[in-house]
């Protein structure tokens, strides 16, 4: 079907009742007074309706101009985004980045920055794939990230540290070991575990695992939490995860020799030289979040 008016007449009155006269408006789109009344006309006669009126010498919308131009600013707002788009895709900068985060991260260390990201960044999408364990790594090697929240530094991927994570069993209050003042590895193995699934593809990963005899694998630190909660078993837990929860109740256990152990995090750009602008800006605001919120 085609269109009997222009996205260049919505403008024009779009101006008009920004700025209240057809002459402040003709001022701003650098344009004749007369070829504004000229536009106008025009569009009133293509639709049928009264758009503008005169009073107390100023130009205003009638009722029925203003109920049109309300439709009319999201088609303006599309078009304005379509052309920074345009602009911006121009310029090599990408329409959508992926993120692979290890579970263990601490998601607030992503979200935040991303947040402020997007305030100039609207027309790049972000996609947030969770790993963990060898999938963390399979994220890299293969290039399937922009940015990656790995452990450990891997072989010929430049890395900068980004936080480290603390990690603590716990079991539910009404647990068996719970009770128990003086535990060792010994008294886990005929207790059950509960461990997160290694997400990789190919080999596969146990870490923190203490030789139970049984052992309950999820997808989740949050599958985990709730299994937990309900006595399911004893489990290793980000202690981030347990500040941000209703702890009252589980029970931190303590082990000897193995109270805590800690995974350091790190940022790496798997395509290196190939990684577009956006990505780049988003791991500068990633090192800035780091170093606030290290003190370094």
């Amino acid at each position: 079907m085609r269109l009997k008016t222009t996205l260049d007449q919505w403008l024009t009155l779009y101006e008009i009742n920004r700025a209240g006269s057809i002459q402040a408006a003709a001022t701003q789109l650098n344009k004749s007074h007369t070829t504004l009344i000229y536009a106008v006309k025009k569009l009133e006669q293509q639709l049928g309706v009264t758009l503008v009126e005169v009073k107390a010498r100023r130009a205003v919308l009638t009722d029925d101009g203003k109920s049109l131009l309300r439709r009319a600013d999201s088609m303006l707002e599309q078009a304005r985004e379509l052309e920074e788009m345009s602009t911006q895709l121009g310029k090599g900068i990408e329409s959508e980045i992926t993120i692979a985060i290890d579970h263990l991260c601490d998601r607030s260390w992503l979200y935040q920055p991303i947040a402020a990201f997007l305030k100039n960044n609207s027309n790049t999408s972000i996609q947030v794939v969770e790993t963990s364990l060898s999938k963390t790594s399979d994220m890299v090697t293969s290039q399937e990230a922009d940015i990656s929240i790995i452990t450990l530094p891997i072989t010929n991927y430049p890395s900068e540290a980004f936080g480290i994570v603390t990690m603590l069993p716990v079991v539910a209050k009404s647990h068996p070991l719970a009770d128990k003042q003086a535990l060792c590895l010994a008294d886990f193995t005929t207790n059950s575990q509960i461990v997160v699934r290694d997400l990789g593809s190919n080999s596969k990963q146990d870490v923190g695992w203490l030789k139970a005899q049984q052992r309950i694998t999820l997808d989740t630190f949050d599958h985990a939490w709730e299994a937990v909660e309900q006595g399911v078993g004893f489990c290793r837990m980000p202690e981030h995860q347990l500040k941000k929860r209703d702890s009252s109740k589980i029970t931190v256990l303590k082990i000897e020799n193995a109270d805590m152990y800690q995974v350091p995090l790190h940022l790496t750009q798997p395509k290196g030289a190939k990684t577009g602008p956006a990505a780049k800006c988003l791991f500068e605001i990633l090192l800035e979040s780091r170093k606030q919120r290290l003190g370094i």
